[in-house]
This record gives C-alpha cells, structure tokens and sequence, in this order.
C-alpha cells in the first residue's frame, strides 16, 4: 500500500510541475488510454500467472 501511495504522490507532483510550466500532461489524458495501460498490466499479470503452464506445454 505504502508503494500505490508513494505511486499516486510522486504522479500528482509530477502532474502539478507539468500544470505549472504548462507543458502537455505525461500520460494519456482520457478515460480510455488509462484503460489500455491496465489492459496492458492485466496482459502482463495473465502471462506470469500462465507461463509455468505454457512451458510446461513446451517440454
């Protein structure tokens, strides 16, 4: 918890000191490309998860 916290910090200062030097957001600025950087941890999640399987499929 303490890391999603740290996680959230570190992205509003970051988010704040882009804001102020009006420079473009560092991440996507809509609902659906949030959507796509979780599909993309959930694909990543699912793969870990399935590997042991996969190469045991490979032998």
């Amino acid at each position: 918890m303490k890391v999603v916290l740290l996680a959230i910090l570190t992205g509003f200062i970051v988010g704040f000191v882009f804001a102020l030097f009006k420079l473009p957001i560092p991440a996507p600025p809509a609902f659906a490309g949030i959507a796509g950087i979780i599909g993309i941890y959930l694909g990543f999640k699912a793969f870990s998860w399935a590997q042991p399987m996969i190469e045991s499929m490979m032998k």
